[in-house]
This record gives C-alpha cells, sequence and structure tokens, in this order.
C-alpha cells in the first residue's frame, strides 16, 4: 500500500463521515445528543467493535 492509497481512504472517510450530517443534520443532531448520553465503557465497546470490523475487512480484502 502506498500513501497514495492511505491518503484516498481517509478521503472516502471524510466522505462517509460528511453525508449523515450534510443529508439530515436534525436527525443527525438528535443521535449526537444520545451518543453524550452514553458511558465512557459503552463508547469504548462501540469503538473496539469498530475497530475490529475494520481490521478485519482491511485482512480480507488485502492483497
Amino acid at each position: 500500500m502506498d500513501s497514495d492509497t492511505l491518503w484516498m481512504a481517509l478521503a472516502l472517510v471524510l466522505v462517509i463521515e460528511g453525508l449523515f450530517p450534510f443529508i439530515s443534520p436534525a436527525s443527525w443532531r438528535r443521535m449526537f445528543s444520545q451518543l453524550l448520553q452514553l458511558s465512557d465503557g459503552q463508547i469504548r465497546t462501540f469503538a473496539m467493535a469498530s475497530i475490529s470490523v475494520g481490521l478485519l475487512l482491511i485482512w480480507l480484502l488485502a492483497p
């Protein structure tokens, strides 16, 4: 993997992250306020699950 691929992946993450608040800002704001009510442990669990799925996908898709 070269640096261009890494930058392209980062750009894609930014585009995907920006879609929901752009399309539906009111729903995004409600979801974000609900996230603020979660405990640190719940946030860490969700983050670890996201990291695990991402790493699994990278492992499966990498040549």
